[in-house]
C-alpha cells in the first residue's frame, strides 16, 4: 500500500473542501421542503380558518350607493364545510330574511311571501339582499376548495407576513360562473382578497380584508368590502361584530323549519 506524507492533512483538507458543499445542499434540500406550499391546502387553511369545525357570528352589513346608504344586522351559524344558515335581525322590515345552505341546496325564506324558495345554481351569484354579495358570499360556500383547479402564482413579502397568490379555474363540469378567481391568502390563514373574473377575462368583482383582529381566539378578517371596478362609488361592507368557534349547534339548526320559524 503506498503512503503519502502529510497524508491526514490531506484528508482533513479534502473534509474542509467537502463541508461547503453538504452545507450548501442540505440548505437547498430544506429549501426545497419549504418551497411551494400545496395552493388547495392553502385556500382550505383559510376557509378552515374562517369557519371553524363550527361558528356563530354576529355581522353589520352595509350597502353604500351614491345618494344612500343602509345597514342589516345579521346573524349566522356554520357547521363543517357544508352547512350555514344566515338571518337578518335588523332592522324590522328586513327581519326574518335568511338563507339556508345545506350541502351545496340553498334555500332563502322572506317573512313579507312567508315563502321558502330554493336556489337553483344559476342564481346562486346573484345579489344578496340588493348588496354586492351574492348568495354564494353569504353563504361562506367552500366549493371553490373542491369545484376548481388551483395554481400557486407567486409569493408576497407584506408586513413581516409571505403572502400566496392563487389562482383558481373551475373544473369544465362545475356548476360556477366565474372563469377564475384569484385569492391573497396570509401565511396566517387570513384571507387578504379574492378578484371575480368572468369567463372573457373581465374583472367583475373584488372582495378585499380592510381590517384584521383577533376575534375569538383566532386571527380573522374583522372588515371585508365588495367593490366592481366599473362601479367604484358603489360597495357592500361587511363588519364582524361578534364570532366564536368549534360550538355544537343543535341539528335542527340547519333545517328549513329553523329558517321559517327561528328558534336560534
Amino acid at each position: 500500500m503506498r503512503t503519502y506524507p502529510g497524508g491526514n492533512k490531506l484528508v482533513a483538507i479534502r473534509h474542509r473542501a467537502r463541508a461547503p458543499l453538504i452545507g450548501l445542499i442540505s440548505f437547498a434540500s430544506a429549501v426545497l421542503a419549504q418551497a411551494d406550499p400545496d395552493p388547495k391546502e392553502l385556500i382550505q387553511a383559510a376557509m378552515d380558518q374562517w369557519r371553524g369545525t363550527s361558528s356563530y357570528s354576529e355581522m353589520t352589513m352595509t350597502i353604500h350607493r351614491p345618494g344612500w346608504e343602509r345597514s342589516m344586522s345579521m346573524r349566522g351559524w356554520t357547521k363543517g364545510d357544508m352547512q350555514s344558515l344566515v338571518r337578518v335581525t335588523a332592522p324590522k322590515k328586513d327581519a326574518g330574511n335568511g338563507t339556508l345552505l345545506d350541502d351545496e341546496q340553498m334555500w332563502t325564506y322572506s317573512p313579507k311571501i312567508n315563502r321558502i324558495i330554493k336556489v337553483p345554481s344559476s342564481m346562486m351569484s346573484q345579489s344578496w339582499m340588493g348588496s354586492d354579495f351574492s348568495n354564494k358570499d353569504i353563504s361562506k360556500s367552500t366549493n371553490i376548495v373542491h369545484q376548481y383547479e388551483h395554481t400557486l402564482l407567486e409569493t408576497r413579502q407584506r408586513e413581516g407576513h409571505t403572502i400566496y397568490v392563487i389562482e383558481a379555474i373551475p373544473h369544465e363540469e362545475a356548476a360556477v360562473v366565474w372563469g377564475k378567481e384569484i385569492l391573497a391568502i396570509r401565511d396566517d390563514k387570513v384571507l387578504l382578497d379574492e378578484e371575480f373574473w368572468d369567463q372573457s377575462g373581465v374583472l367583475v368583482k373584488k372582495l378585499e380584508t380592510t381590517a384584521i383582529e383577533e376575534m375569538g381566539g383566532r386571527t380573522v378578517s374583522k372588515i371585508m368590502r365588495m367593490t366592481k371596478p366599473d362601479k367604484p362609488e358603489e360597495w357592500t361592507e361587511m363588519t364582524i361584530d361578534k364570532i366564536e368557534f368549534d360550538l355544537d349547534p343543535a341539528d335542527n339548526v340547519f333545517t328549513l323549519s329553523n329558517l321559517r320559524n327561528p328558534r336560534q
